[in-house]
């Protein structure tokens, strides 16, 4: 297996996507050359890929509660962009999603047609179902939070599945998009492009786990803070939050803990690690949850490294099955459009492994939801105590 870093890895394999809607990465990421990539495949729209024949719907969570979702636009006023020397404050996007009173409401979209096709080079993406009312009103009480943080080039749409069965646990939710790090677009229409997806090297992985850091924060701080906050009516608990993120996501959700003291707990989905723990380490909990990833062989010395300074709860579980997208909605979508098969042999294994799809995400969202619910609610469950034979997929490397 290759050495290279798993962020990159995902955008060095991916392909320009007006093919197989692009699924081997976004396109707003990396390519290599276009005569490498897989045979072009019309839309399920108007023909039918392998059995996908119908518009693919977010698997629904495994919890049956209501949830609702909001998103919202944030300016951070007091921090220059990273990415544009010429902007004063720092712009995000976010969805929420949290615990709901009651159904009514209009489908949350999974992507508008503009982010889909400037990602995937088709719009057929903004029709995936949610399942998910917009704009309901939260349930009564204090949520536990938990922030995600997508992988390097990715919406934050890709964590729509992990988002929605968290939030029918019980959490509010916040996926964000980093901006100018993928295709991001705001309530009046505009649409920024990546600015960086040509740009990438360990040191600049530092830089852009560092900013990830000040984002989820700066969310945290609109979040917590006095008045209606960000959706009327949701109240957060700043005594239980957590973090969590796929690939460089991942890596950005323990730096953010370690410089966030509100942040009680963390889980790194396949990422690597390019910002150094201090030599005290870190003592909060960390869960790291990775694809091949076997302790001690030479793809993860960047996790063995940083797992001898993680002193305080910590899991380190391997899918030795999967692949990196394995922990994000790609894979059940590469799946649900029956065209894994067509994609060239090597570039399938690395990104999604021979583990399907659908088991991929069952097994991280069980482990994720059980180790927030340890920590965020102080409820242990037995999942994380040892392999368990509903999950025989899940290896325990450490």
């Amino acid at each position: 297996m290759s050495t290279t870093p798993r962020w990159r890895n995902a955008a060095l394999l991916a392909v320009p996507i007006a093919a197989l809607l692009s699924l081997t990465g976004p396109q707003a990421a990396l390519a290599v050359s276009p005569t490498a990539g897989p045979p072009s495949v019309a839309s399920w729209s108007s023909s039918p890929v392998g059995a996908a024949a119908e518009v693919p719907q977010v698997p629904a969570p495994t919890t049956h509660r209501l949830i609702g979702a909001a998103s919202v636009r944030l300016v951070d006023t007091g921090r220059h962009d990273p990415w544009r020397p010429d902007a004063t404050t720092r712009e995000l996007m976010a969805t929420l999603w949290y615990p709901a009173q009651s159904a009514r409401g209009e489908q949350l979209p999974y992507l508008s047609p503009e982010v889909s096709t400037a990602l995937y080079g088709t719009s057929d993406l903004s029709a995936v179902g949610t399942g998910v009312k917009a704009g309901t009103v939260p349930a009564p009480g204090r949520h536990p939070l938990v922030v995600l943080s997508p992988g390097f080039g990715y919406n934050r749409a890709s964590l729509t599945a992990l988002a929605e069965d968290l939030a029918a646990r019980g959490y509010a939710v916040a996926a964000l998009d980093h901006t100018y790090e993928t295709v991001v677009q705001f309530p009046d229409g505009r649409v920024e492009s990546c600015l960086i997806c040509g740009k990438v090297d360990d040191r600049r992985g530092a830089e852009i786990i560092r900013g990830r850091a000040k984002d989820i924060s700066f969310l945290i701080d609109r979040l917590t803070e006095p008045g209606p906050g960000l959706v009327r009516g949701l109240r957060i608990d700043p005594s239980r939050i957590g973090a969590a993120g796929h690939s460089i996501g991942g890596a950005g959700a323990v730096e953010a803990m370690r410089e966030d003291g509100r942040i009680r707990a963390a889980a790194d989905l396949d990422g690597d690690f390019f910002v150094p723990l201090p030599a005290d380490g870190l003592s909060r909990p960390v869960l790291l949850l990775g694809a091949q990833r076997h302790a001690g062989e030479s793809p993860t010395a960047n996790w063995d490294e940083t797992w001898q300074h993680l002193t305080g709860w910590k899991r380190w579980l391997d899918l030795p099955e999967a692949g990196h997208l394995s922990f994000c909605d790609m894979h059940w979508l590469v799946d649900s459009l029956g065209i894994r098969d067509q994609l060239p042999p090597e570039k399938a294994a690395a990104l999604y492994g021979s583990i399907k799809g659908d088991r991929a995400l069952a097994a991280t969202r069980a482990y994720l939801g059980a180790f927030f619910d340890r920590h965020l609610l102080d409820h242990p469950g037995r999942l994380l105590d040892g392999p368990s034979a509903a999950y025989p997929e899940v290896r325990f490397a450490q």
